[in-house]
């Protein structure tokens, strides 16, 4: 299985902060944004900036969602009685591949999503390749007893970066996961500031 290396450390350079705390992001070296121009780039954003680039780290930390994707996901947000923004992470921390990342049976987004697709996960016991599947309380989510000794599984569970978030109970003699409760902004082991209320007001303006 392959890594994609390219569009995170990408993101992560636009941005100028490490979206996903990795020791390898090149944000760690140096903040300013690629190109010659790049130090020369630090300029006062607009409102309208502000929530776009809000929308921008968030929609990319998911592994770079569609704007389509991730547009349909905050419709879905805004129907949900309560508060639109921590309707939004609720429902981003249910997709399947943040799911699959979060239990550390993979160690990056991107990869969680290509794990997905490739047949390598099951949910309650049936096959799940959709990495946007939406994953409910109380679901059991495990690695295919044929995928649980492949390279990137046990890298992954040996890293110490990150740790698994409350809201699921992983077992990784086994290779399970449970997912107990959705999670608020508050719950969610970001390693940045994430600003759910700008992307919010980014789409009542737009």
């Amino acid at each position: 299985m392959t890594k994609r290396t390219t569009a995170k450390y990408k993101l992560d350079r636009r941005m100028g902060e490490n979206i996903w705390g990795r020791a390898k992001s090149p944000v760690n070296k140096r903040e300013y944004g690629p190109g010659q121009h790049g130090q020369r780039r630090k300029q006062k954003l607009s409102d309208f900036g502000t929530q776009l680039r809000a929308k921008q780290k968030l929609k990319g930390y998911y592994g770079d969602l569609t704007e389509k994707q991730f547009k349909r996901i905050y419709g879905d947000a805004a129907r949900v009685k309560g508060d639109t923004g921590e309707n939004l992470i609720g429902l981003l921390e249910r997709r399947l591949d943040a799911v699959v990342y979060r239990a550390k049976f993979v160690p990056t987004i991107f990869a969680a999503r290509q794990f997905v697709n490739h047949g390598h996960i099951t949910v309650n016991g049936k096959r799940v390749n959709i990495a946007s599947y939406r994953v409910k309380e109380g679901d059991v989510i495990a690695v295919r007893d044929r995928s649980k000794q492949l390279a990137i599984v046990l890298e992954s569970v040996s890293l110490t970066e990150r740790d698994v978030p409350d809201y699921m109970e992983v077992d990784h003699s086994k290779m399970t996961a449970t997912y107990t409760r959705t999670p608020s902004l508050a719950d969610v082991p970001y390693a940045v500031q994430m600003e759910p209320n700008l992307v919010v007001e980014y789409y009542a303006k737009n």
